[in-house]
């Protein structure tokens, strides 16, 4: 849902009016989370294919996996994200929607 708002801008010279959009939608995340199973290439090879990341968004993204625990890997609409969450468990990866 969009909520449109309207601001009135004062000033002795000039008069503004300005429409702003406001997304009240809420965004999702998928976190992934850091095991001692999967390897370092099956991580990147699978957030490449899955969240359509970089060679090298994937590679940092599987290093801050590993020292911090877990990663926020895509953000989107849970319908968006649900579907990749999927297949990311399906690759054998822990990961979940918040």
């Amino acid at each position: 849902m969009t909520v449109n708002i309207r601001f009135h801008q004062n000033d002795e010279q000039t008069q503004a009016e300005t429409d702003v959009l406001v997304d009240t939608q809420r965004e999702h995340e998928i976190v992934l989370f850091n095991d001692d199973v999967n390897t370092f290439d099956h991580v990147i090879a699978t957030l490449i294919t899955v969240c359509e990341h970089t060679p090298e968004q994937a590679e940092q993204c599987a290093l801050i996996v590993h020292y911090n625990g877990k990663c926020t890997v895509k953000s989107g609409s849970y319908a968006e994200l649900e579907p990749k969450c999927l297949r990311l468990l399906d690759a054998g990866l822990s990961a979940e929607i918040v």
